[in-house]
């Protein structure tokens, strides 16, 4: 090599990006990261366990106490109209109003509430503000919420859904 041979200009020399790619490859990969966990809802973590423990045994209690009560009936969702048939062990259900929660399984946004209001012994009647589709996880629950019944469904639907409590929790 003489003191006259050309040297190609720093960017274009293959040792150069053979050493650079990788830490530029990972500050764009920090910042990406960043980006996502800056923008993204920690709805999902929680800081008090033992809150979120007592809770579930709350939930196994109710749904229990449903199984005692031998909950069980029709639910119907046609157009925007709900009417829910519901018996105990002791017969038609006789509460004054039931509340219907339906969870959408990854957007809290699309979840919905229906209030049913009693028409009769065992016959509930109560109005959708949307129409939903899709997967819904339901929880039909009483007035003083000490039980509910939960499972899941699909909307719409053409046939009128079986709730029934469960036996166990673990069902």
């Amino acid at each position: 090599m003489t003191d006259n041979t050309p040297v190609a200009p720093w960017y274009r020399q293959p040792w150069f990006w053979f050493l650079a790619i990788f830490p530029l490859a990972s500050i764009i990969f920090g910042l990406t990261m960043l980006a996502i966990s800056v923008n993204l809802d920690t709805a999902m973590v929680t800081d008090d366990y033992s809150k979120e423990g007592r809770g579930i045994n709350m939930a196994i209690a109710r749904d229990q106490k449903a199984s005692e009560m031998q909950v069980s009936g029709q639910l119907e969702l046609t157009n925007r109209k709900a009417t829910l048939t519901l018996n105990t062990k002791d017969g038609p259900a006789d509460f004054p109003y039931l509340v219907l929660h339906l969870y959408h399984p990854t957007l809290e946004d699309k979840d919905s509430v229906i209030q049913f209001n009693r028409l009769a012994d065992g016959e509930y009647s109560g109005q959708m503000l949307e129409d939903l589709e899709g997967r819904r996880y339901y929880d039909i629950q009483g007035p003083d919420n000490n039980w509910r019944v939960k499972g899941e469904l699909w909307l719409p639907a053409e046939h009128p859904i079986t709730i029934q409590a469960k036996a166990s929790a673990q069902e």
